[in-house]
């Protein structure tokens, strides 16, 4: 099934290296920004080195303010313990939306965010796979973060959902879950929905939805669902019970009730 590829894409810009800044004249975006952590920033404040806190990356914007896009805890750090500056990697001419992209590409492969602050800091930023994940969870009257029944926790689970087979499928996947199972935290389990999506990815186009609901209805509730995938995956040893190799038991639970009665020429086979 033809999908969105989802990259994080910003404009030529210009960027200066190694450039020293007072720390009073910068300043966070929260919306741009995980969540400062005052305990982390204290903790690093009580045996700063100077020499080695390194660059943050900073944005100054067309109106001159300097918004802090990484390095925040640093950045706070240094305040708490009265250094006058910061040495820093200072980018021109960006925007919000901008700046936030900068974070993602920035801590793609360094310290990475929690989920749920790249999350929000994607939204910002206009990045299609938030967005449109997003889009899809309003559709629902879901929101992303916790475990409720309003509510999907699995904030990893459900964006790996639409980057790697697209919103469409995320939609039908909550659509499958909630025909399926009711509306409960239960049903929005991250290994049950990457179980659906995985299905529903590779096979969407041989799949009547409704039918599916039906079949993984038959086989039981959630909690029936999940006691079993968590049980089938622990049989192939500690290697094999991580959250990729359960979404993937869960999708083979999943193909084997849709193939259960049918007659050779209307399985689905692997």
């Amino acid at each position: 099934m033809p999908r969105t590829r989802y990259t994080y894409d910003l404009p030529v810009h210009r960027v200066e290296y190694g450039k020293e800044l007072a720390v009073t004249d910068l300043t966070i975006d929260r919306q741009a920004q995980r969540t400062l952590n005052e305990r982390r920033a204290q903790t690093i404040a009580n045996e700063i080195v100077r020499e080695a806190i390194g660059s943050i990356v900073v944005s100054q914007r067309s109106e001159g303010t300097l918004y802090i896009v990484d390095g925040q805890h640093r950045w706070r750090a240094s305040e708490l313990a009265g250094l006058p500056t910061i040495m820093a990697e200072v980018h021109h001419g960006l925007n919000q939306a901008q700046e936030a992209i900068l974070f993602l590409i920035k801590n793609r492969e360094s310290h990475k965010p929690r989920p749920i602050d790249e999350y929000h800091v994607g939204l910002t930023g206009g990045v299609p796979l938030f967005v449109d994940t997003e889009r899809i969870l309003q559709k629902h009257s879901l929101s992303l973060g916790s475990s409720s029944t309003n509510s999907v926790g699995a904030v990893s689970g459900v964006l790996q959902i639409t980057d790697k087979f697209g919103a469409d499928v995320f939609d039908r996947t909550l659509s499958v879950a909630e025909s399926a199972w009711g509306r409960s935290a239960e049903t929005w389990d991250g290994m049950l929905l990457g179980g659906i999506g995985m299905f529903l990815g590779r096979h969407g186009d041989l799949v009547n939805d409704s039918d599916l609901a039906k079949r993984i209805q038959r086989f039981g509730t959630a909690a029936k669902w999940r006691s079993q995938i968590l049980q089938d995956s622990s049989r192939g040893g500690f290697n094999n019970s991580g959250t990729g190799s359960r979404i993937s038991t869960a999708y083979r639970g999943i193909l084997s009730e849709w193939n259960k009665g049918r007659k050779a020429t209307n399985r689905i086979e692997v």
